[in-house]
């Protein structure tokens, strides 16, 4: 069962409501942008998935885990299993930009920067061909 808590990036963080015991995450502001740390023990980078979409930044995982202890005959006395996945919204504005977004992993810490006011969008002209 996935588990999708939504948290304001300017408001949830500061005034201290969290609704999830996953993904612990420090924001950290900068003169330019702000730094969020996410912890993910026992995640590999593979098993990221990072969404830009409608303003928010959805930040999901996948994790499985199997234990299996044996006797000294070899036979099993316990075996267990556990396999989840999780994810975090951040609202991050709606003038945020994938390209504007630079993440990295290391050692079970996602680092993520995003700026802090993001560059303005230019509405593209296009034209429709008459035919």
């Amino acid at each position: 069962m996935m588990y999708y808590p939504t948290f304001d990036l300017f408001d949830d963080f500061f005034t201290g409501s969290s609704n999830s015991d996953f993904m612990k995450t420090d924001i950290v502001e900068k003169d330019n942008n702000y730094e969020l740390s996410i912890e993910m023990p026992g995640v590999k980078k593979e098993n990221i998935q990072m969404e830009l979409k409608n303003g928010y930044l959805k930040v999901g995982a996948k994790t499985s885990n199997s234990t299996e202890n044996k006797d000294e005959n070899g036979r099993i006395v316990r075996k267990e299993r556990f396999s989840g996945s999780y994810a975090r919204s951040f609202y991050v504005g709606e003038n945020v930009r994938q390209e504007d977004v630079k993440a990295s992993f290391d050692n079970g810490e996602l680092k993520i920067v995003l700026p802090k006011e993001a560059p303005k969008r230019v509405d593209e002209t296009r034209y429709i061909p008459i035919e």
